[in-house]
């Protein structure tokens, strides 16, 4: 309350104008202060908005009262109150001429309406006279107001505005129209697609604020497509070095670091650009070192940036030198005290992770003390990193915490996430398929229906394929287990129904495989499963048919069955059964046990889970039926679409319409058969394209007043866009950053300085490292911890798979289930949803397009003190020419600004076109179709030779529908059909 308070004396006060603040106002902030309960301050804020619509309404309102209730509607607005009975008069407030109530009213109607507003419409025509004023503060206004207004209906009205604004004297406005097309490009990228060059000019911006909100579109683009923007990382480089050495005014630092932010959003764009790429992140080595070197750790904004720089790291191509850096960071914030910090840590090290496995064992400790941490977030996040260091030497200690933890917790959004985690790592490493089971069985029991079906149906199969070799015996030991694992779990209470299905179709399928169990003890267990469970019909049905195996088993051997009474019970029960499929299942029963051993053996043979099932899609076996019955005098069949039982009336549409084999229902009156009938032509032949192609107007080529001219977009002959940047003509920061080279000398970088600088900002780490152990005393390490420690990072170091041989023999099983045909049985263990390992390999490098490189040994390079001595227009004419000739000079700066035309825009030659010549075509196109109509509509008569005569049958039906259509709704203009 004491917050609405200090806002509302400041709105109320309008120092600005010298209006002075209004005492019913103060009044109104004190009360609502001062309210006890929220009935209260409702019926306080009532009673005011009672007040504003009377007195808001009355004519002759001084310009004073009227800004001061536009303020008190902004008020009841912000305590959750309806104020739209006043957004109009905050409309005509931006109509003012006077600066403070205009920018009032376009604060007000930013906060009432939103882009879809059906008020909107009347301020369009103001934010396009204001976005022209002198007054650069109107200006600004009117930008903040297109950034939250404007939707894709009204781009077009204010984009001329905007981009002529890119090029204003003040740099508050020049950021400003930066910001607006950023918006138009989340809104409608295609109405500002050749407009990004624009964005490439601004990060050459005298200005630091102008260049930082360039980052932003511009890490959008870069986000969509890398390559295209591959030739700025020197730029991108440069500017990081420059905000680095602090070259940037005072006013841009933050708590002592210079432009952090800018630093944070540089380092996401240069991670992006070196992903994968070599060449590119050689460049990026020097200045991530440098700012690992100089970065302050002692104050957050600090350790935000060091966070960045680990990201980026982790993304480009690694460096050695570098990942030490960032280890030493990592180390800083896993043994700080801060939850936040730790958190940082544990996500930096699953980045590493991916690079240099061996990073994480060098903080086993501090990840078993980030595991134990009361903090459930840090947890989680522990466990996603254990997640991503998994391997099948510590794959039983991991999954067992993961179980312990998901036992644990009440979340199901999170226990879900856990469970499928646990199943996809014992999938992938599981040490022997007896834990797997074992580990499955925990899942199912502990997770219950929150596990997806899929991993049922792998267990099912893994237990009927086995070890996917010619081992019988082990196989049997395998289902011998399962099934012991079962018989103990199956009398716990509330267990799982997707547990309990696949118990009973395992007991069902194994129980007496072995003769431990006798079938009659299996059977016992079944029906008890099926009348503790008998609101579940799915538990229940495989509960029949596992009964049904073990009989037909034991019918098979020739041993007697005597079925329990329980059974009987169940089956008599079941077969009054209102649901279908119980009642075939318990008919099935009873037949089954009512077969001969030989019958019993063919129909149900033993083991036939792991039998192939051939799918004969065609019904081939009915060949020889249909042969028969055609003998016999039996008629052929006639497919649907040549039936002529039931006449189609789309039999009577043109020939010409390509659509004539459709069967939908239609809904327009049947017409005469004798009179012709035009032919509806779909619109997609009316003519061969009916894009709208942009067409950029010309004022969106002017930068600023001293560029003459730029190239156009749509020019037919062009396949890029060369910049001019004749209105640049200094850069920031200190002139001697630099010094002047020729404009070919940024094509390569060494990187024996980056590797010098990252050796002393390691030992510069190291040292501070040192600094901090010594201050902080050193925790307790128990015998607990360092046995978990080994389990968890013990073994080989290596994260790819290395798989035992029963391991090896559970992937061969998948294999070998995955090349057999669709079946209604359990399905493998599916290896599909294997972790992805981190030995990743660099694409191939996409720039190598076969230009020449030509490389220089200056160890700096300034790229915008290059853009200078390319502003003369007679060097970009000559570099033009020489790409024409095929010459084979190195390409200079320019190359940092060229971008392509937006895929689908014609060249200049169509959009040159009078206005008149696609209605000239289209006429003459429509006269042809319709002559071509009028013929194949004299023809239609003939074709019904065969079959009843359907004419007078239609025209009884015509005349009945048509008794009031008028001519003219009966056969519409060709015009309107076609442009309506």
């Amino acid at each position: 309350m004491e917050q609405l308070k200090t806002i509302g004396r400041e709105l109320a006060m309008g120092s600005q104008g010298g209006f002075g603040q209004s005492k019913e106002f103060l009044e109104l902030v004190k009360s609502i202060g001062e309210a006890r309960s929220k009935a209260e301050e409702d019926r306080i804020v009532l009673h005011e908005i009672e007040t504003l619509k009377r007195r808001i309404s009355e004519p002759d309102i001084p310009k004073r009262k009227m800004k001061e209730f536009i303020i008190r509607l902004v008020y009841i607005e912000m305590l959750g109150h309806d104020a739209s009975f006043g957004y109009i008069h905050a409309v005509k407030m931006t109509h003012d001429d006077t600066l403070l109530l205009k920018r009032t009213g376009y604060l007000a109607v930013t906060l009432f309406l939103n882009d879809d507003h059906d008020l909107i419409i009347l301020i369009v025509n103001t934010i396009q006279k204001d976005l022209k004023s002198d007054n650069y503060l109107i200006v600004c206004a009117a930008l903040n107001a297109v950034c939250r207004l404007i939707n894709d209906e009204t781009i077009p009205a204010v984009l001329p505005q905007v981009v002529d604004l890119l090029g204003h004297q003040k740099e508050a406005v020049r950021k400003k129209a930066i910001m607006a097309l950023h918006r138009f490009y989340h809104k409608s990228p295609s109405s500002v697609s050749h407009l990004f060059s624009n964005f490439r000019k601004r990060l050459c911006d005298n200005d630091p604020g102008v260049m930082g909100a360039t980052l932003c579109p511009l890490f959008d683009l870069i986000t969509v497509d890398v390559n295209s923007y591959k030739d700025l990382v020197v730029s991108f480089v440069s500017i990081l070095k420059q905000v680095a050495e602090r070259r940037l005014p005072k006013g841009y630092d933050y708590h002592q670091m210079p432009a952090p932010f800018i630093q944070i959003r540089l380092l996401k764009i240069l991670a992006l650009l070196g992903s994968g790429d070599k060449l590119a992140s050689e460049k990026m080595y020097t200045v991530v070192g440098d700012i690992f070197k100089k970065c302050d750790s002692t104050s957050n904004i600090g350790n935000a940036v060091l966070y960045e720089c680990i990201c980026c790291v982790s993304s480009i191509y690694p460096n050695p030198k570098l990942l030490e850096a960032a280890a030493d960071v990592i180390s800083r914030f896993l043994k700080s005290d801060s939850h936040n910090l730790k958190y940082m840590g544990i996500d930096a090290l699953g980045r590493l992770i991916k690079i240099s496995p061996e990073i994480a064992e060098q903080h086993q400790l501090a990840v078993i003390d980030c595991l134990e941490d009361p903090d459930d977030t840090l947890k989680r996040k522990t466990f996603e990193l254990l997640y991503k260091m998994t391997k099948s030497s510590n794959v039983e200690v991991i999954v067992d915490r993961m179980i312990d933890y998901m036992i644990s917790i009440n979340d199901n959004h999170y226990k879900t996430y856990i469970a499928s985690r646990c199943v996809e790592l014992a999938e992938q490493f599981a040490p022997s398929n007896h834990w797997f089971i074992q580990t499955m069985n925990k899942v199912f029991e502990h997770a219950g229906d929150l596990v997806n079906i899929k991993v049922a149906h792998n267990l099912m199969r893994l237990i009927a394929e086995g070890f996917g070799e010619d081992d019988d015996a082990a196989d049997s030991q395998l289902r011998s287990s399962a099934v012991e694992s079962y018989l103990r779990i199956i009398g716990e209470p509330k267990l799982p129904s997707v547990f309990l299905q696949v118990i009973c179709w395992v007991l069902g399928e194994y129980g007496t495989a072995d003769g431990k169990y006798s079938a009659s003890y299996i059977t016992g267990k079944l029906c008890d499963v099926a009348e503790a469970y008998s609101n579940d019909e799915t538990v229940k049905a495989y509960a029949v048919t596992a009964l049904m195996k073990i009989y037909a088993f034991e019918i098979a051997a020739g041993r007697k069955v005597d079925m329990l009474p329980e059974c009987q019970s169940l089956v008599e029960e079941l077969s009054a059964s209102h649901s279908t499929d119980l009642q075939q299942r318990a008919y099935e029963l009873q037949a089954v046990v009512s077969l001969d051993a030989h019958a019993v053996e063919s129909i149900m043979p033993l083991d036939a889970s792991c039998e192939d099932i051939e799918i004969d899609k065609n019904l081939s076996f009915l060949n020889s039926y249909v042969q028969q019955s055609l003998e016999n005098g039996a008629q052929p069949y006639i497919p649907e679409s040549q039936r002529s039982g039931v006449l189609d009336i789309s039999n009577f549409r043109s020939q010409d319409q390509p659509e004539a084999s459709m069967h939908g229902l239609r809904f327009e009156a049947y017409e005469l058969p004798k009179a012709p009938v035009t032919s509806r032509i779909p619109p997609a032949s009316v003519a061969p394209s009916t894009e709208l192609v942009p067409v950029p107007e010309p004022s969106y080529s002017r930068e600023t007043h001293q560029v003459a001219s730029v190239p156009s977009i749509s020019d037919a002959g062009s396949t890029e866009l060369r910049l001019r940047l004749d209105g640049v003509q200094r850069k920031w920061g200190k002139p001697t950053y630099s010094s002047p080279t020729s404009s070919t000398s940024n094509a390569s970088q060494s990187t024996s300085n980056g590797v010098t600088q990252v050796d002393s900002a390691a030992n510069v780490n190291s040292k501070a490292r040192n600094t901090h152990d010594s201050r902080k005393p050193q925790a307790e390490i128990t015998p607990e911890k360092q046995k978990l420690a080994a389990s968890l990072f013990g073994g080989p170091s290596k994260t790819e798979k290395r798989p035992t041989s029963a391991s090896h023999k559970v992937a061969k099983a998948s294999s070998h289930a995955a090349e057999k045909s669709p079946a209604p049985k359990a399905a493998v263990v599916s290896n599909q949803a294997t972790l992805e390992k981190i030995n990743h390999q660099p694409p191939p490098d996409l720039l190598d397009l076969g230009e020449p490189t030509v490389t220089n040994s200056a160890p700096s390079v300034d790229p915008f003190k290059q853009l200078e001595g390319l502003l003369d227009p007679t060097q970009v004419t000559s570099t033009v020419n020489h790409g024409a000739v095929g010459a084979t000079e190195a390409p200079d700066i320019m190359a940092l600004y060229v971008g392509t035309p937006a895929g689908g825009q014609s060249s200049s030659a169509e959009n040159s076109l009078p206005s008149n010549s696609y209605d000239v075509n289209l006429t003459s196109e429509l006269s042809n179709l319709t002559s071509g109509a009028t013929n194949a509509g004299a023809t239609l008569p003939t074709q019904f030779t065969k079959g009843p005569n359907p004419k007078d049958a239609l025209e009884k039906d015509a005349l009945v529908r048509q008794m009031g259509v008028t001519p003219s709704s009966q056969n519409p203009n060709l015009f309107s059909d076609l442009l309506g």
